[in-house]
């Protein structure tokens, strides 16, 4: 178990300063009771074998308030926990894409409201109305033209209904007729052969849209389609862009799509909590970030690292696009970025479901635990990394998984994370 820092230095105004690890938590009001409260929920999650390994984070006002580590990252073997370990962060890629592009938006090279067709004519304007016996698609024209928006909303059509049916379909047959090499790099749906984002892409928009753009959700693969269009604007490769406009900028050096093979000891191992037992799960997720040929990456999935690391990513944006005296984004931005919903009212995401530019927006109707405000935004990972950003309360909270399949474990660490301020 890794401790949070000790308690001696002066506090750190928010702003645009580094995160501070060593904050005074008696002068924030935060008790010994308090975060042991958290530690033996935590602790209660790994002794009860719901949890292989697991973290947890907040700060208050820039602060480090809470940053512990508990279980073992490797369970045969009995190696501890720490909070430098590695963790797949799969769909938290996409806030960073997303971050990325709209750098692009502010440079003045493109509008969020431009079509994609600008940039990527051979995308489709057809809508699927119907699939057929022999699994061709009958459309009809869209009725509005995709945009960036759309992309970063997850409402562009893209793979969605129909059409993600008829892909279903057809990536069985080839399975079923044995398939092809997985190819480098952490790849949607764990498989295929492509050296390039840009040739998923091409093969993406041969088929036509699920429904009109900016008439329902339809998660991930936008963000996907985001990172090419990251390509095809800025004329470097997703992962230069990236790193060389976010992740290098904010300090992020152990967060990346691929690694030297020294850094595989850094992951944490996968499992899955079953009746009871903690059940060995592939690590191939974590392998794939080792290879000679690193010209894979996706805007959707891919980025790896430990939690330290993401929380700088979440404190530039509740500093409102700046951190460590480094701007990435204008304070403007980050405002239409997490305060617009950009989908229809009632959508496949639920009752009260907001989304705005990478983020879900939540409100009076949809919020994880009572005590998060309505001006908060967040979202996670499929193997159980989760984050929230809320500007109201000038909070960050980050709880880090890595398990396939998992009981709730998210949502009671939250509440006990604002309950530090109670």
């Amino acid at each position: 178990m890794a401790a949070f820092a000790g308690a001696t230095a002066q506090q750190k105004p928010a702003s645009a300063q580094a995160l501070n690890y060593k904050a005074d938590l008696k002068a924030s009001g935060i008790t010994l009771e308090k975060t042991t409260r958290i530690d033996s929920l935590l602790q209660s999650f790994v002794d009860q074998k719901k949890a292989s390994s697991l973290v947890g984070f907040a700060t208050k006002d820039g602060n480090v308030v809470y940053n512990k580590a508990f279980g073992f990252k490797d369970v045969e073997n009995q190696i501890p926990a720490s909070v430098d370990d590695y963790y797949i962060l799969f769909s938290q890629t996409k806030a960073v894409t997303t971050v990325a592009f709209m750098t692009l938006v502010e440079k003045g090279l493109v509008s969020v409201d431009d079509p994609v067709s600008k940039y990527f004519p051979e995308i489709s304007n057809q809508v699927a109305t119907a699939l057929n016996e022999d699994g061709t698609l009958e459309t009809r024209p869209a009725k509005t033209p995709m945009t960036f928006a759309h992309l970063m909303s997850h409402s562009s059509g893209l793979g969605a209904g129909l059409v993600g049916k008829a892909r279903r379909a057809e990536m069985e047959k080839k399975n079923a007729a044995g398939g092809a090499p997985v190819g480098p790099g952490q790849r949607t749906g764990g498989a295929g052969t492509a050296r390039y984002l840009k040739d998923d892409m091409i093969a993406l928009a041969k088929y036509p849209l699920g429904f009109d753009p900016g008439s329902e959700w339809n998660y991930h693969i936008s963000t996907n389609m985001l990172g090419y269009m990251v390509e095809v604007i800025s004329g470097k490769s997703l992962r230069e862009y990236v790193k060389s406009t976010v992740l290098i900028p904010l300090g992020m050096s152990d967060t990346d799509w691929y690694y030297e093979p020294s850094a595989m000891n850094r992951f944490v191992k996968a499992y899955n909590g079953v009746d009871g037992d903690l059940i060995p799960q592939s690590n191939k997720f974590s392998e794939a970030t080792i290879s000679t040929v690193q010209t894979y990456a996706e805007g959707a999935i891919g980025l790896n690292g430990p939690i330290g690391d993401y929380a700088k990513f979440c404190q530039m944006l509740l500093n409102k696009g700046e951190y460590n005296g480094k701007r990435i984004l204008k304070a403007e931005t980050i405002e239409k970025m997490t305060r617009v919903n950009r989908l229809p009212a009632v959508n496949s995401g639920g009752k009260g479901f907001q989304f705005g530019l990478g983020f879900e927006l939540y409100n009076a109707d949809k919020k994880p635990v009572p005590e998060v405000s309505n001006t908060a935004f967040a979202w996670g990972g499929l193997y159980g990394t989760d984050y929230i950003v809320d500007p109201e309360n000038n909070m960050i909270v980050l709880f880090y998984l890595n398990m396939p399949k998992h009981e709730p474990m998210y949502k009671p660490f939250l509440s006990k994370a604002y309950q530090l301020f109670k």
